[in-house]
């Protein structure tokens, strides 16, 4: 690194700013105040404790180097954009102290302590969101000023690399180039050097290039390579060099070198001239420029026998995986004996939303072939689930009459009810989607059409804040009124209900006390408060799935809604099912589940986004409730199917994309008072993939309230067909269209490996397949763990039966 290159050398240095140096370059720095770049809401102070500092350091002559590392910037962008109405005051800020720099060094320089560099960057641009991570040009377009090299401040228009800052600054100053950059010192800063300490430069930076290619390519023939072409033709100026790559690169070393001892030997004399100059260091720059690119590329270079290992892996893991899912289908619908008489008859055919259901999958394998399709995949998951809902209201109304003509006048009085209850269902799932999806306007190309949450902000603060507030107590309110709605008046429901209402109310606190678009709070009440929420939420949804299989009352005392006009919003979850009281745990388990990721989503969300918890809540709910209560109407594995659809549906509904760019930083470091990558890096992931692990935690209502009674039990069943016929469809489901994709996609990398848009669009989109791989492996562990777990609890105790 250049800086301990520096240290080496005998510079004094002094640092200010971001402690990420102290931690890369400890003892280095003869003095240093280094400010947590963890507080990402902190736009003030984090910035202050630097500047308390320049004044004295800029009288002071007892350093070599000064480093500023200014974070408020970043921090602005990452609250409110690049339009936040804290960004112009920043950059106002960062004028005057860019000002009060140059002053002091012009003044310095005009007392005759020798010339400053004055060196401004920025590491990335941002996006209108504040956020980075892609490859848009708002993402890549950055800063580069060097302040000092001749009488006069000028900034360079042309494409450089980060890389290419560390050998231009070495060379500027003297010392050796680190071993193994391959960047290429910046044209422009060398302007103001003499003809030969620039053709030296040059040099230099060419034999540490060439000392890396050497290591990469064993026997590099340059040494040997014929030149008589450069020694008869010198009066051309350069030759044209087409070989293969390794003879490529020493022809066009050897040409450099060649032209610059050409230059050399007529150095003093009238022959030499700015042309032969200029053409050693045009074939310089053309060396350094093809070596550098073929480097770089090298360096990513894939270990193919490893990556046709994994690939190996994930294939039969889906051929495993999707062998259980087709056993479970055959031995459920197509297994006779374990077929109830009343089963429908459209049970055994291939009705429409199956067929929609797999081809969804195949429309999602092809659309990952394409680059524009990678970058605006919310539309897939946008059409696709609404399509289905459509579904839906069809299947819904085509029932409806079959009961009118073919049911008796009292069965088709409770039929007709039942069929107005989910079509009723189907237009809030309509409903709710088409509001959901307009909320934001993600993707890469269309970002600024104007959507609902950027209309909200435009209307002002005041309003978000209001339909935060909104938004959050609704929220509340119906996991509350599910919770409250169990008849039970035990000690542990009522623990479990305090729990969950205080954590509530704390939460409307929290939005209401801390969370605002123009001022972000640190302080140490801020912290504590949210510190407090996630102590209750874990000790309450721990506490519930652990004792509440413990506890929970047999037989005489069932989980039912407390008043019947509630009923038909929360069916009765008693089936004839062994181990009733199962299916009682799990509805308050799961409850305990997706309330407990609802407040923690309003906690950490951006405050635009509590609205669209409130309409994916509100979604889960509606369709649970509609396959509770369609019985035999659609089979089990479409229902997990569409559930996991909606979760892909709602990832890109929050406002997530295809992009690094939109993974939202600041959110990661609420409640969290000394830095924790480990924590950051599992708030990150909670805030990215809310609504995927949203609908997996639900699965654990769905199971407790679906109608299973069309299935027969065998009289010799075991634990394990009881589990199964429970847990099966809802773990087996998720994993099989995820080990699908993942794989379909992994084999789409490797065929886009030399794509233009490889590292733009296809490395970052199989990022998030991974991490979506992580999600749903972890939502189902926790589905099946909450299952097996409450089942053998209340077998054990079936034989001591004992209450709250």
């Amino acid at each position: 690194m250049t800086i301990f290159l520096f240290f080496k050398i005998g510079w004094k240095m002094v640092m200010l700013g971001d402690e990420t140096w102290l931690k890369l370059f400890p003892g280095l720095f003869k003095r240093h105040d280094g400010v947590s770049s963890f507080y990402v809401k902190d736009t003030v102070q984090v910035d202050q404790n630097v500047s308390r500092h320049l004044g004295d350091e800029l009288s002071k002559d007892d350093w070599d180097l000064l480093i500023l590392h200014y974070l408020g910037l970043d921090h602005v962008g990452h609250i409110g954009g690049r339009n936040s109405a804290l960004m112009a005051p920043k950059m106002k800020e960062m004028d005057e102290v860019v000002k009060l720099i140059h002053s002091s060094i012009n003044q310095s320089q005009g007392n005759g302590q020798g010339r400053t560099l004055l060196m401004i960057v920025s590491d990335h641009g941002m996006t209108e969101n504040g956020n980075h991570g892609g490859s848009t040009y708002e993402e890549t377009d950055t800063l580069a000023l060097f302040i000092g090299l001749r009488n006069h401040v000028f900034d360079y228009a042309s494409v450089i690399n980060q890389i290419d800052i560390a050998p231009t600054l070495a060379l500027l100053f003297g010392v050796p180039i680190p071993k193994n950059n391959v960047g290429v010192l910046i044209r422009e800063a060398f302007d103001s050097l003499k003809e030969d300490k620039h053709l030296r430069a040059l040099e230099l930076n060419s034999w540490q290039l060439l000392r890396l290619l050497q290591a990469q390519l064993s026997g590099l023939p340059c040494r040997n390579f014929p030149c008589d072409a450069f020694y008869d033709h010198q009066s051309s100026g350069s030759t044209d060099c087409n070989h293969e790559t390794e003879d490529m690169l020493c022809c066009l070393y050897i040409e450099a070198t060649t032209l610059y001892t050409s230059w050399k030997s007529k150095r003093g004399f009238e022959s030499a001239s700015t042309k032969d100059y200029s053409s050693a260091a045009a074939a310089y720059y053309k060396f350094l420029k093809s070596a550098s690119e073929w480097l770089s590329r090298r360096s990513t270079d894939k270990p193919v026998k490893l990556l046709a290992l994994g690939l190996a892996t994930m294939f039969v893991s889906t051929v495993i995986l999707s062998s259980l899912m087709f056993c479970r289908l055959r031995e459920i619908y197509h297994g006779g004996k374990q077929q109830s008489l009343n089963l429908n008859d459209s049970m055994n055919g291939w009705s429409l939303d199956e067929t929609f259901i797999l081809s969804v999958i195949l429309i999602l394998v092809s659309s990952m072939t394409s680059s524009s399709m990678v970058e605006e995949e919310q539309y897939i998951w946008y059409f696709l689930i609404s399509t289905f809902y459509l579904l839906l209201l069809r299947k819904t109304a085509q029932s409806l009459c079959a009961v009118r003509f073919q049911s008796s006048f009292f069965t088709q009085n409770g039929q007709s009810r039942e069929g107005y209850f989910r079509m009723c269902f189907v237009f809030l799932l309509l409903t709710s989607g088409r509001v959901l999806r307009g909320w934001h306007q993600g993707g890469v190309n269309w970002t600024s059409l104007p959507d609902i949450s950027k209309w909200l902000e435009q209307a002002g603060s005041q309003h978000v804040k209001s339909l935060q507030l909104i938004s959050a107590f609704l929220v509340i309110s119906i996991g509350l009124f599910a919770l409250f709605s169990i008849e039970s008046k035990g000690k542990c429901f009522q623990m479990v209900r305090l729990s969950f209402l205080i954590s509530g109310l704390l939460v409307l606190l929290h939005i209401t006390k801390y969370q605002d678009y123009t001022f972000s709070s640190t302080n140490y009440g801020a912290t504590l408060l949210v510190q407090i929420i996630y102590a209750i939420l874990g000790v309450a949804t721990i506490g519930t799935v652990v004792a509440l299989p413990w506890v929970i009352p047999f037989s005489t005392s069932k989980i039912c809604p407390t008043d019947n006009t509630i009923s038909p919003l929360f069916l009765s979850i008693h089936e004839k099912f062994p181990l009733v009281e199962l299916r009682d745990s799990l509805y308050v388990i799961g409850w305990a589940y997706v309330l407990c990721w609802c407040l923690l989503q309003l906690l950490l969300q951006q405050p635009i986004n509590t609205t669209p918890i409130l309409l994916l809540l509100l979604q889960i709910l509606a369709g649970t409730l509609y396959f509770a209560r369609s019985g035999t109407h659609h089979k089990e594995w479409v229902e997990i199917a569409a559930f996991y659809y909606l979760g892909m549906a709602g990832h890109f509904a929050l406002g997530n994309t295809n992009t690094l760019a939109t993974i939202d930083v600041a959110g990661a470091f609420i409640g969290i008072s000394s830095h924790s990558t480990l924590l950051s890096g599992i708030l990150m992931f909670i805030i990215t993939y809310a609504s995927p692990m949203f609908i997996l935690l639900s699965l654990v209502i769905y199971i407790s309230m679906k109608n299973m009674a069309h299935l027969v039990i065998p009289e010799k069943a075991g634990p394990g067909d009881h589990l199964m016929m429970m847990l099966g469809f809802s773990c087996l489901v998720p994993l099989v269209i995820n080990s699908i994709l993942l794989t379909s996609y992994t084999v789409v990398l490797l065929l886009m490996q030399n794509h233009l848009f490889v590292w733009s669009v296809f490395s970052p989109k199989y990022l998030y397949v991974c991490a979506t791989a992580v999600c749903t492996y972890i939502g189902v562990f926790i589905v099946a763990t909450t299952g097996f777990y409450a089942y053998f609890v209340l077998d054990m105790r079936k034989q001591k039966p004992y209450s709250c």
